[in-house]
């Protein structure tokens, strides 16, 4: 393989994992947001995240192994701050008014109303 071919293998530790108790599965289930049809069932809290861990690990070397693309962590992209957002006519004009109403630019009210959103 040539270095054009190599592809960077990420830190696994870099993925953004969850994990949350599963009242149907009455066990903790862990998740991967990079890979979403992987999870993992456990006991407790540590031993779900060591196992999405592991098998998060697995599928890496799986896909690296076979030349597959391989997900960049989110917490390793480079992200610049902005986003475009197309909204309807009407709700422009709303948050429009809101916004002037709050005594903010369209940018600031928006900024602040997601930075408030849980």
């Amino acid at each position: 393989m040539n270095i054009a071919e190599q592809q960077t293998i990420p830190d696994v530790s870099h993925y953004t994992y969850r994990v949350m108790w599963s009242a149907d599965d009455e066990e903790f289930v862990a998740t991967c947001v990079e890979f979403p049809s992987l999870s993992w069932l456990a006991s407790t809290q540590s031993k779900a995240l060591k196992g999405i861990d592991a098998l998060v690990t697995e599928v890496v070397a799986d896909l690296a192994a076979s030349r597959e693309e391989i997900p960049t962590p989110i917490a390793d992209r480079r992200f610049s701050g902005r986003f475009n957002l197309r909204v309807g006519e009407r709700l422009h004009r709303e948050l429009t008014v809101q916004a002037t109403e709050a005594g903010l630019s369209l940018n600031q009210y928006l900024v602040s109303r997601l930075s408030s959103t849980p």
